[in-house]
């Protein structure tokens, strides 16, 4: 029988082997990977200048666990990525063929009306100006990460997710990875592997938004002490296939209106190369809406008369979903501690203001590395120790461009008539503004009835949700964009997300908000069916293997109610072009 953590006890005659590494990383996004390259590459180069500390050593032994069925397969993002540490990492990436779809050549923003008008500002706003930017795939720049790192013979071990940290006292020692081969009920199956205990002298936790493991390591360790709450925005992307010779490459176009009335968010548009537009939309998780619906609008989206003349006649090649850590600098955890850091989205160094927060990702794993490094050769990966990781951030442009935008996210939260004169002080204030640290509320609690948004409880009465017509081209519903994203769980094995409590679903949570995690959820994992326990009443079915592991249910239930682990290894979206 699992626990709450969905642990099952290991059956008699097996035990869980254990390895040993020096660096252990959790994670193979462009942090984790970041950081295992960097710490070979700093290895590597005083080995050629004859440093004394590394006289008569072996390289260290680097691990890295991705949860995913090969690297890149769980990684989505916009994503324009300014390039200022893949430089510092790789200085000739371009001719290592580094995969970067086009440079930026063009950038405007416009507000769409809800009566089909857009409206070109004058001006670009300086947080939206990406020339010298490129946009890329960011599930194609990890896996060639990936093999960056291989050639140096750094340990990547896809399919292995883990699942719990190793403890001595408050030192965190290493971590146990998932069962496999376990049925539905958590009994082995006659393919039965166990976990693996890795022991490590550093670990590193690098697994993108909402960590999971992270997530309790922080609660256990009271990481979040005197810190704001994590905050998140949900997004959604589709790439599509539009007539031969009507793209012009490198455009990046962000629009504020159209779709969205009772959330804040935008939206954006990148034209690359082969005649593709990457569509995306992005809305903040604090909203009060209990039936926001990131796809709804972005089909929506699809509708507008200037989004259409770019795509008409087009065809949907790929699609996706996550939630991107919203928080920023006052939500930033602590950083390290004995035997452990944490970087990039893990750490919610994402700019809200202009949406990047790759080259962060990057430049935090590159800084814990060289504090890896440093502390192994030592022999001291006391917090003492890894605490020069915090100081290199506080030194780095990590720090100085999230410390900018610190109160971004908690402003634009209030609307935008009410944020913009409060954003334009900030940027007279470099972020300060007229209340520094702003206070925020976790997502989870600020839903509300949906009669109190909507003025209405008959959904059927509300014109925002007429749709266009599904056509299996351009417009989609739900369970045909799942299918594009190649996701895949074996339906036989345990459920990864965890409800506490199902009556609370039934007896409050359908009545009063209107089930939002049937809204928000991007990939139809939750229904309401008819119950079959009480007349009358519906209960919450979860479709488990169509999750993209977006991570929405675990943040935006308004009972808190989901848990969202990691599912037996491999499982989940398998994306290749976003």
């Amino acid at each position: 029988m699992a626990n709450k953590n969905n642990f099952f006890p290991l059956p008699d005659g097996f035990k869980n082997e254990e390895m040993e590494a020096d660096v252990l990383i959790v994670g193979g996004g462009s942090a984790g990977l970041s950081c295992a390259f960097q710490i070979q590459k700093e290895f590597e180069k005083l080995k050629e200048k004859g440093d004394p500390s590394v006289e008569g050593k072996e390289a260290p032994m680097i691990i890295v666990l991705e949860k995913a069925s090969e690297v890149g397969a769980h990684s989505f993002s916009g994503a324009v990525l300014n390039p200022i540490a893949l430089k510092e990492l790789l200085p000739n990436f371009k001719d290592l063929d580094c995969p970067l779809d086009t440079e930026v050549v063009e950038d405007a923003v416009y507000y769409l009306t809800q009566s089909g008008g857009a409206v070109k500002f004058p001006v670009t706003p300086p947080q939206f100006n990406n020339h010298g930017n490129y946009i890329v795939s960011i599930s194609k720049l990890n896996r060639w990460l990936a093999s960056q790192c291989e050639q140096k013979g750094i340990n990547i071990f896809p399919g292995f997710a883990a699942v719990e940290a190793l403890y001595e006292g408050d030192k965190i020692i290493g971590v146990r990875t998932g069962d496999k081969g376990r049925d539905q009920n958590g009994e082995p199956k006659a393919n039965f592997e166990p976990g693996i205990l890795i022991k490590a002298k550093v670990t590193i936790f690098a697994e993108g938004t909402r960590g999971s493991l992270f997530k309790s390591v922080s609660k256990k360790l009271s990481l979040r002490e005197g810190k704001n709450p994590e905050v998140f925005e949900e997004g959604v992307k589709e790439i599509i296939q539009c007539a031969p010779g009507s793209i012009k490459p490198g455009q990046v176009i962000h629009t504020m209106g159209f779709p969205l009335s009772k959330s804040i968010g935008g939206t954006f548009m990148y034209t690359l190369p082969g005649d593709k537009v990457l569509l995306g939309l992005v809305a903040y998780l604090d909203t009060k809406d209990p039936l926001l619906d990131p796809h709804r609008e972005l089909q929506k989206l699809k509708t507008h008369p200037f989004i259409n003349n770019f795509i008409k006649g087009g065809s949907i090649l790929a699609y996706g979903g996550k939630t991107l850590p919203a928080g920023g600098w006052f939500s930033m955890p602590k950083l390290y501690g004995q035997g452990w850091m944490v970087v990039g989205d893990s750490a919610s160094m994402v700019d809200v203001q202009k949406l990047k927060g790759i080259h962060h990702s990057m430049k935090s794993g590159m800084l814990a590395g060289e504090t890896a490094l440093a502390a192994w050769l030592a022999n001291d990966v006391s917090a003492s120790k890894l605490s020069i990781y915090e100081s290199k951030i506080n030194a780095s442009y990590v720090k100085h461009e999230l410390y900018k935008v610190r109160n971004f996210h908690q402003t634009l939260s209030k609307g935008i008539l009410k944020a913009l004169p409060l954003l334009a002080i900030q940027e007279i204030t470099g972020g300060k503004g007229l209340q520094d640290n702003m206070p925020v509320e976790e997502d989870a609690k600020t839903t509300e009835k949906v009669r109190e948004i909507w003025g209405t409880e008959d959904l059927s009465q509300i014109k925002e949700f007429r749709l266009p017509s599904v056509d299996g081209k351009l417009y989609m519903d739900k369970l045909s964009s799942v299918y594009l994203t190649g996701t895949s769980h074996d339906e036989h094995s345990p459920n990864h997300l965890l409800l506490q409590n199902g009556d609370v679903c039934s007896s409050v949570c359908e009545p009063k908000y209107r089930s939002p995690c049937t809204h928000f959820c991007p990939a139809a994992v939750y229904e309401m069916i008819p119950s079959e326990k009480n007349s009358g009443q519906k209960e919450l079915k979860i479709n488990y293997t169509n999750c993209i592991h977006c991570k929405t249910c675990d943040i935006k239930c308004p009972f808190e109610n989901i848990d969202w682990t990691p599912p037996e290894g491999g499982g989940g979206p398998k994306y290749l072009e976003t």
